[in-house]
């Protein structure tokens, strides 16, 4: 049973630092997901990126039941209602889209669930919020920059916000878009940047995932 919209929205409060990751091999997927919870993370949104997407998310949702307490897997990059419901039956806690779809928004709320959409413009972002959202993505981050939320907060004094992409995982620009005022961020490929020195498996994603956490909470 996946965790309903307001549980998963608390979780995002106080792990509001997402890995956004894809990968076609599911044991890369699962050594990914130990590794952030290693690191504190307690949400994590796999993407729907390829063709192993379904099955791989299936074996992420069967691995965190059984080996990690608290976490909130969501599936990202949803453009439909029927990949949506795909993804729900698999046992999806939120569905996050890079695009604002009104049928999806149906389909998500009607299970209880977290839906997160995909926004660029002030006019997207109030269709969201009639359709329901309590969480906007501001995507592409990177184009929209920081500024941009300053701009348009105070327009939507109920709504949350997230980036993804053009976020770093480095003090300064954690510092400049939580200070602009976002509830999370979502990190892609930034996050898995493997250094030069690290050695073999993901110890220095646990070390990165909890050391970006500490920044947050300072």
């Amino acid at each position: 049973m996946a965790t309903d919209k307001n549980q998963v929205l608390d979780t995002i409060k106080t792990s509001p630092v997402i890995p956004v990751f894809f990968n076609a091999d599911p044991e890369v997927c699962k050594a990914v997901l130990a590794a952030c919870y290693e690191g504190g993370m307690r949400v994590f949104e796999f993407t729907n990126r390829g063709e192993q997407a379904l099955a791989n998310f299936k074996v992420l949702v069967e691995t965190a039941k059984a080996q990690y307490p608290g976490m909130k897997l969501g599936i990202g990059t949803i453009k439909d209602s029927e990949t949506a419901t795909k993804f729900i039956e698999a046992g999806a806690d939120f569905i996050v889209s890079p695009i604002m779809n009104a049928d999806i928004a149906k389909t998500v709320h009607a299970q209880g669930l977290l839906w997160i959409p995909g926004c660029m413009t002030p006019t997207e972002i109030d269709q969201a919020e009639k359709a329901g959202a309590s969480l906007v993505k501001l995507f592409p981050g990177n184009v929209l920059g920081s500024g941009f939320l300053k701009a348009i907060k105070e327009l939507f004094p109920k709504l949350l916000f997230m980036p993804t992409g053009g976020v770093a995982p480095t003090k300064e620009s954690l510092d400049e878009w939580f200070s602009a005022g976002v509830t999370a961020t979502g990190l892609g490929s930034k996050l898995f940047e493997k250094p030069a020195d690290a050695g073999d498996g993901y110890e220095w994603l646990s070390k990165r995932a909890a050391n970006m956490l500490e920044m947050v909470k300072k």
